[in-house]
């Protein structure tokens, strides 16, 4: 087998910090908000849900790629990241069932990458100085050249990304089924959260972001969705105003990520960027409606306010985080509404939250 030289690639972070790696995906330049995710399984779903638009990825795990990528296990039609960080990546894949490698899939997304990186040394300097925005070139190896670079990247707090990841036309899911009818904002849903509507016989209609309510109701639906996303919430007025229609209309609502912060900005709740966020799948969640904790999925980087939660008449906390106390789901006490920060369709995740989506549908009844 001939071996191939590495090309060399850098990352520049917003303070200063920089390090040298070797390229992998697309020879390029990219920017975005760095983030890191401890999950060890699971790489093609992140690397395709549309959450993580704008977000440079930092995987924690050492080997990324040595199980190449599956057709059916993507999130979104293509990659939403900016950009790749890893340790050690394999141009190699083990899994027969794979399609292609992981390298051939990131130069087909046009996806930016570097590897060779101390990710641990990394992660734990973003733990402690925090998310901030970055640069990934394999093309650019002037430090002034990828400063100039790096201011052209918008920072994420008070940007508004729904509106660029959704969908372009509204479609329709399970139509053949006789279930309930869902109507779904679609502020950059993954696949495998309409897949858990279908597979329990729900008739799924997904809207675009900025639909109106009006809209939406025209098809008569039972129930009404919010998806996770992208952004900042704070940015995303023309989304609570339609769920405080939906809520005026006394309609069942679920929300999910930034469903969740949508749901508790329309019922006058505040929601922050965090320092670092949320991102893995082993983060201890605890049910404090039945006492369990349960082992969650999760990617955010924005949150509802525990103070102004608790200082609210309109809703409560059903789910609290149990590494920091932050909240992890709510309801609101008069309306037949509920939302979860983390994700129970858990894809890559365990499966311990994913009875919400029946706790919904026995709503819609």
């Amino acid at each position: 087998m001939k071996l191939v030289a590495k090309k060399k690639a850098v990352l520049l972070l917003q303070d200063g910090s920089l390090y040298e790696g070797f390229s992998i995906g697309k020879t390029g330049t990219s920017g975005g908000e760095i983030c890191f995710n401890t999950g060890m399984t699971g790489y093609q779903e992140i690397y395709t849900d549309p959450s993580y638009f704008g977000q440079i990825i930092v995987n924690t795990t050492s080997h990324i790629g040595n199980y190449g990528v599956h057709d059916e296990e993507i999130e979104s039609k293509t990659t939403s990241i900016k950009g790749l960080v890893v340790n050690e990546f394999s141009n190699g894949h083990s899994r027969t069932l794979a399609n292609d490698s992981l390298q051939q899939f990131l130069e087909n997304h046009d996806t930016v990458g570097i590897e060779g990186i101390d990710t641990r040394k990394l992660v734990r300097h973003i733990r402690k100085a925090g998310a901030m925005n970055a640069v990934i070139s394999s093309e650019i190896f002037d430090k002034q050249e990828l400063e100039i670079k790096l201011n052209e990247v918008p920072d994420m707090a008070s940007l508004e990304l729904s509106s660029v990841v959704t969908t372009d036309e509204v479609y329709d899911l399970g139509s053949g089924n006789t279930g309930q009818k869902v109507a779904v904002l679609d502020l950059g849903i993954k696949s495998s959260i309409l897949d858990n509507f279908t597979e329990r016989n729900c008739q799924l209609r997904v809207f675009p972001a900025k639909t109106s309510f009006e809209v939406m109701q025209e098809w008569k639906p039972d129930g009404y969705f919010l998806s996770n996303g992208p952004g900042d919430p704070a940015a995303m007025d023309y989304a609570v105003d339609t769920v405080k229609k939906i809520l005026e209309a006394e309609k069942p609502i679920f929300g999910i990520c930034l469903g969740n912060q949508i749901l508790a900005r329309a019922a006058g709740i505040e929601t922050f960027k965090m320092h670092h966020g949320h991102r893995g799948l082993n983060h201890p969640v605890k049910n404090l409606q039945t006492g369990k904790s349960e082992i969650t999925s999760q990617n955010h980087g924005f949150a509802v306010s525990m103070e102004s939660l608790e200082n609210s008449k309109e809703a409560e906390l059903t789910h609290l985080d149990l590494n920091d106390n932050t909240v992890e789901g709510l309801r609101l006490l008069d309306k037949p509404a509920f939302s979860v920060q983390h994700h129970p369709e858990s894809s890559p995740g365990p499966h311990d939250s994913r009875y919400l989506f029946d706790d919904f549908v026995k709503l819609l009844n």
